[in-house]
Order: C-alpha cells, then sequence, then structure tokens
C-alpha cells in the first residue's frame, strides 16, 4: 500500500523540506514503500513530473526553486509486480495528475489500464465523473456496487484550480487514515503524520471527499 503526499502553499516555498519528512514515512512504514516513487509540480499552469523505480529513501532528485503545489507518491506494488516506471505515480492527463492508495477487488468496470490504479483514473476522467466533489462521490457510489470488496480506496486528484482527496477503507485506520496540517500559509496531506509529533496534523474523515483550493 502507497505513501501519498499533497502540499499546496499561498507563495512559493522550498519543498524540499516535506519531501525528506516525506521520505522519512516512506521508510519507516510497516509495509515496505521501495517500488519506486515520484512527483508532480505545478508550474505555469501544467505539470511537471519526475518518476523512477528507486526508492525514495535511495534517490536524491528533488524539484528545483520554489513551487506552490507539489504532489508525491511513493508505490508498494501489489504483489511486487509490475514494478516498471510507467506503473509509478503521479499519473499525469493534462491537466489533471493522481495519486492513489490503495487495494479493489472484483471490479466490474469496462475501463482498460496496466493498473487498477490506472484504470481507476480513467474511470475519474469521464465525462460522468466531472472534476467535482459531488461527481467524485457519485462515481464512488457506482464504483462501490461494482467491487467485491475494497480494502482502500485513498486518492488525490488535482488540476491548476483544485485538489480533491477521496478517503474509504474497510479497517486498518492506523495505516490507511490521511493527515492534514494547516498553517496560515500552507496545507499540507500525507498519509501519516511528520515534523516530530506537531500537534497541528488532524486525521481528515472516511469515507469521505474533500476539495481543496490551489489559491487559498
Amino acid at each position: 500500500m502507497c505513501r501519498l503526499l499533497a502540499v499546496i502553499a499561498r507563495a512559493p516555498v522550498d519543498v524540499h523540506h516535506h519531501l525528506n519528512a516525506f521520505t522519512r514515512v516512506c521508510r519507516e512504514s510497516p509495509e515496505y514503500q521501495g517500488h519506486g516513487w515520484g512527483y508532480a509540480v505545478l508550474r505555469s499552469g501544467g505539470w511537471e513530473r519526475y518518476r523512477t523505480v528507486t526508492p525514495i529513501w535511495d534517490d536524491a532528485t528533488r524539484p528545483g526553486g520554489d513551487v506552490r503545489v507539489l504532489l508525491a507518491h511513493a508505490r508498494s506494488a501489489f504483489r511486487d509486480e509490475g514494478i516498471e516506471v510507467g506503473n509509478n505515480m503521479p499519473f499525469v492527463d493534462d491537466p489533471q495528475a493522481f495519486l492513489f492508495n490503495g487495494e479493489l477487488h472484483g471490479v466490474r468496470l469496462p475501463i482498460a489500464g496496466r493498473t487498477g490504479a490506472e484504470r481507476l483514473f480513467r474511470y475519474l476522467r469521464r465525462p460522468a465523473a466531472t472534476h467535482a466533489p459531488e461527481a467524485v462521490t457519485r462515481a464512488m457510489d457506482i464504483l462501490k456496487d461494482r467491487a467485491t470488496h475494497i480494502r482502500a480506496c485513498n486518492f488525490i486528484i488535482a488540476d491548476p484550480a483544485v485538489v480533491i482527496v477521496h478517503s474509504l477503507f474497510a479497517g486498518e485506520s492506523a495505516y490507511f487514515t490521511l493527515h492534514q496540517h494547516r498553517t496560515a500559509d500552507t496545507l499540507t496531506i500525507c498519509s501519516a503524520p511528520y515534523d516530530d509529533g506537531d500537534p497541528g496534523w488532524v486525521p481528515m474523515n472516511q469515507d469521505n471527499v474533500e476539495m481543496f483550493p490551489c489559491s487559498f
């Protein structure tokens, strides 16, 4: 099960601190997160992306300069299969970028894709599932009816205007609960709190969709 990070800043910031903290989260995870990682940063209205199959703790690559919106993902491949760059996130199909953490079984939807995460991204990009919290909720209601089991379905889907976060899991709340941390200048969402126990981290609601503007 993968790890997710999103950072939205009021003004451009150096995101190395967040990525270094995210690296610690991934390295210390009870599940192995070493099947590669990637990030996407928003620049001039488009996504600049980097992906690799190198574990995040063995890769010093970081986005250059200051950024306002960062998405990052570390992969734990299901059954250690499909370990190749093309299966790593973020997935990007402008104007949207996508991160996923979860496990879906027996999904009966006619959507093509190399992995479950890729199929889910394509499903959410359908015209009937436009990029809005209500549309994501409707799409997920259909998905729940057409899956035999959902262990977890946490994802972040973003465009230059908004970041939408979906949280759903059947158990293992200590592992699957997403957390957010908000200051006057920055909103951070991560699979686990960091910053040495900062009490500003708040668990996000389960079976919920939230939207955060990229400018606040």
